[in-house]
Order: C-alpha cells, then sequence, then structure tokens
C-alpha cells in the first residue's frame, strides 16, 4: 500500500483545518477520545454542528483564533492507500511554515473560497507550488453552500485559474466544487450538484497517480560513513555507506566520485547482512569499489555516464526563514545532502512579488521574502538541477552564528 503525501493551502479562513477534519471524521479516522473532546467543545459551527477544524487546530491560538499559524500533521488511510496530511497556514506571514509542510508533499490541494474566487493569496499559494516543483494540484473550490451550489460560479472561477495554472506553468490540476463544512464531494459525492460529473476529493485521492519522488534516472549516493574497521579479520575493508537520493546501482556500474572526478567500478553492494547485484532509490546501503579511491563524507557516487553538475558558483532559488535579514558581507553553512560547508550570498538576481509574480531588483531578503540569489560555496557541490531530480537539487542555509536554519535553497544552474 503506497502513501500519498499532500499538503493544504489557501486564504485565511477558506477551510482548510475543516476540509481536513471533514476527511477524517466521514472516514472513521478519529480516535475514540479524539471524538469525545470534539463533541464536548464549546466550539460549534453556526448551525451548531461540531467544528472539525479542532482537529488540526493544536495551538491555543489557532483554536482562539480559527486560523492556522503552524504547520499540523495528520495520518489516516483506506482500504486503497495510506495518506499523510500537512495543514499549512494561509497568512502571509507564515510563508516559512507553508514551505516547510510542502517540501516534501507529492499533492497539492489549494481551497478557494467560492464566494471571493482566486485571490492574492491564491496566487501566492500556487507560486510556490510552482516553485516547490509539485506537479499535481487539485484545487478544491470551498464553501460551494454558500452561494447556492453554482455551476456558474464554478466556471467563472475554474476559467481564471487556468489562466493562472498556464502563468504559472503548472501542468496537472483538478478541479473539485466542495462544501467542508456540509461534507459536500469531500468523501461522498454531492446530491446538490449533480451538474458535477467528476470524482469526490477522497475518491480523486485514492487513485491520482503522482510523482513520489526520487524517480530521477541518475543514480546519487552522498557517502555518509567511510567504513574502515582496520581489524585484523577485516584488515582491507573499505565500504561506503549512505542513502541512494535517486536512481540504482548496480554490480559492475561505472561510477564517478564527486567533486574529485575519480572513476571507479561498483564491487559489491551491502545491505544488513545481504549482498544483492542491485540497490534502488531510498535505501541504505554500503557500496565497495574496485579501486581504493580517497573519498570521504560529503562527496557522492554517481552514473558515470550521467554526471551531476559539480561548482562553486550555483544559482538557486531561495525562500528566506529568518527574522535577521539576509546580509551579504556574512559567512553562511551550506548542507547539501551529507555536506556541509561555508558559503556567501554572491550576488541577489531578483526577488518576486509573489502576489503579482513581478520580478524586482533587491539587495536584501527579509522573512518569508522569494527570491533568486548566486551563492559562492567554499567547497565544489555536486548538484542537479531542482526540477530534474529534487533530492539532489535542494539545500538549506544555516546562519553560522545560531547555527539555525535561515533559508531554503532550490538549484536553478550553474552561474556564470
Amino acid at each position: 500500500m503506497n502513501i500519498l503525501k499532500f499538503f493544504t493551502a489557501g486564504s485565511v479562513d477558506d477551510g482548510k483545518s475543516t476540509l481536513i477534519g471533514r476527511l477524517l471524521y466521514d472516514t472513521d479516522s478519529i480516535l475514540y477520545d479524539q471524538l469525545e473532546a470534539l463533541q464536548q467543545s464549546n466550539r460549534k459551527n453556526d448551525d451548531g454542528s461540531i467544528d472539525l477544524a479542532i482537529l488540526t487546530d493544536g495551538l491555543r491560538a489557532e483554536r482562539e483564533q480559527g486560523i492556522t499559524i503552524d504547520v499540523a500533521y495528520k495520518y489516516f488511510q483506506t482500504d486503497k492507500r495510506k495518506f499523510i496530511i500537512a495543514d499549512t497556514p494561509g497568512h502571509i506571514q507564515y510563508t516559512r511554515n507553508m514551505v516547510t509542510g510542502a517540501s516534501t508533499a507529492n499533492l497539492a490541494i489549494i481551497l478557494v473560497d467560492a464566494r471571493n474566487g482566486v485571490v492574492e493569496q491564491t496566487v501566492r499559494h500556487s507560486y510556490l507550488v510552482s516553485l516547490l516543483g509539485i506537479n499535481n494540484i487539485v484545487v478544491c473550490l470551498n464553501k460551494m453552500d454558500m452561494v447556492d451550489y453554482s455551476e456558474e460560479v464554478y466556471n467563472n472561477i475554474t476559467d481564471k485559474y487556468k489562466d493562472l495554472a498556464q502563468q504559472l506553468n503548472l501542468k496537472e490540476v483538478t478541479f473539485i466544487p466542495v462544501s467542508a463544512l456540509k461534507g459536500d464531494n469531500i468523501v461522498h459525492s454531492s446530491k446538490h450538484m449533480e451538474w458535477y460529473k467528476g470524482e469526490s476529493l477522497l475518491d480523486f485521492l485514492e487513485n491520482v497517480e503522482v510523482d513520489h519522488g526520487a524517480k530521477s534516472p541518475f543514480a546519487r549516493m552522498p557517502v555518509q560513513w567511510v567504513i574502515r574497521p582496520q581489524t585484523d579479520e577485516l584488515h582491507d575493508y573499505r565500504g561506503y555507506a549512505g542513502r541512494i537520493l535517486s536512481g540504482s546501482f548496480r554490480v559492475n556500474d561505472k561510477v564517478t566520485v564527486l567533486p574529485s572526478g575519480y572513476h571507479s567500478v561498483v564491487e559489491r553492494i551491502e545491505i544488513y547482512d545481504q549482498t544483492p547485484e542491485e540497490a534502488h532509490a531510498g535505501m541504505s546501503v554500503t557500496i565497495h569499489l574496485k579501486d581504493n579511491i580517497d573519498i570521504s563524507r560529503g562527496d557522492m557516487l554517481v552514473n558515470s555516464d550521467h554526471p551531476a553538475q559539480h561548482s562553486q558558483l550555483i544559482e538557486a532559488d531561495i525562500c528566506w526563514m529568518d527574522k535577521r535579514p539576509l546580509d551579504e558581507t556574512i559567512t553562511y553553512l551550506i548542507q547539501h545532502n551529507s555536506k556541509v560547508t561555508k558559503c556567501k550570498i554572491k550576488d541577489i538576481v531578483f526577488k518576486v512579488d509573489i502576489n503579482t509574480l513581478e520580478k524586482k531588483e533587491a539587495y536584501d531578503f527579509s522573512l518569508n521574502e522569494i527570491g533568486r540569489v548566486i551563492l559562492k560555496t567554499a567547497d565544489t557541490l555536486p548538484f542537479d538541477i531542482f526540477e530534474e531530480n529534487k533530492a539532489n537539487g535542494s539545500a538549506i542555509l544555516i546562519d553560522s552564528r545560531t547555527n539555525l536554519t535561515v533559508a531554503a535553497l532550490m538549484f536553478r544552474a550553474v552561474a556564470d
């Protein structure tokens, strides 16, 4: 049974938490004690029904204000699939929280209030989905009960969003009219929208084919640990341990070590006490090479036929996550897989106004701002372009003074 990871996004009060609560409630995925607490809660909807948003509003401030502030993760399963849901905040001041919750998702659910249609925050969330390379998007037109389940309203909003999707190069977009409050088209098909011939949200989520990541055919394995026991029993043992990011390695494959560029051949693959002929993405393995090569933690084994790019100058999209603004005079740390090295921001290419998508000249980045920069790293990094291989095309930026993550990076090109 495979796992679908998805996240919800939308403007404040579009009904993200209610939609997730409805999914959990109508699929009987709520534990008895949760259900009892839900029924005893003094937070009710206007019609007296249970406020299902309580299921994901875990912070006290969220319950008091009725908004989502931090990312809330929920888990449930049906007979067809397991699901991991990230309920992400919609307000612009929590953009970094949304990026964090969306970073591992296979699919995005963008909620649009049927009364308001496509608004600035819809544009912003859709841009972030495009930036993060999430190919499958469900646009849920929520609160259809408040527009009398109008087909005309549905058609007007979908037409406008299709223009936005084309502008952002969003390919797999599905539209579903729903009422999270009433349960229309969430788990069960709605009796109020006979004009809609598509699936309910749950039916769609159970059957959609998505990119589960690590689909790149290019074999990539960052070395996390060089195993050299140097005992009498294992005097000549030299293995390179790590988790395969993408592609696969087979015995007798030609490999290249980056950034050094040395070549060798896979002699043996070990997984616990087994020695398989092949290992795939997601597996933690120890690889033995036929040649004794100087390899250290942070180096990368790749296909010799499809080597990764490697450079000290990298152009990358950046989402700034720190309250202190970016400072070009400071030396930061960049962590790319198991490699940590010093770096500086050599140049700011542009900043994006993610409400209008306009690219602007910039001299710094503040909390939640997004744009593009050129990095100069102390050591050469072997990387792929983010669109081609997410697993090897992203990194985090760390403030060396505090050891806190300050930005997320998505590599776009080797800089000139």
